[in-house]
């Protein structure tokens, strides 16, 4: 993290896929086994367009992306969002997001980085921001 960060600095950008096989490794791990997950039916049944990654995924590899560019997980001490658009994961193929953490705020202590999260060029993310302490 470079020391000289100014409010409307891109901090970084980065992009990440989301294909089937991650999903079922994340239910796993999460607990989250609802089927609009992995199965199309039950996503076609719920009237989904599809099968949807979870949304905590999705943050969550936003505030991974986040947490690599502090090159401290320590130092992240907030992540906040509210989910704006589910983000569907084709059966034959990738979702495709696209993170940026631009600087929010600055001050001697910390920066606030706010995150644009999308997939196919809409936002998949609202609100996105964190807070990373100045090491």
């Amino acid at each position: 993290m470079s020391s000289e960060i100014s409010v409307g600095d891109e901090l970084f950008a980065t992009t990440v896929e989301i294909d089937r096989t991650m999903l079922v490794a994340y239910a796993g791990a999460s607990g989250d086994h609802n089927p609009i997950h992995y199965n199309d039916a039950a996503a076609s049944a719920a009237g989904l367009p599809g099968v949807l990654a979870h949304g905590m995924l999705t943050m969550g590899l936003a505030a991974t992306a986040l947490a690599q560019w502090a090159d401290d997980p320590h130092l992240v001490t907030e992540v906040s969002t509210r989910f704006s658009r589910p983000v569907v994961v084709p059966g034959d193929g990738v979702a495709t997001l696209d993170i940026v953490g631009v600087a929010g705020e600055v001050t001697d202590e910390a920066i606030r980085v706010d995150l644009k999260v999308t997939c196919e060029g809409k936002g998949v993310l609202t609100r996105a921001r964190a807070l990373v302490e100045k090491a």
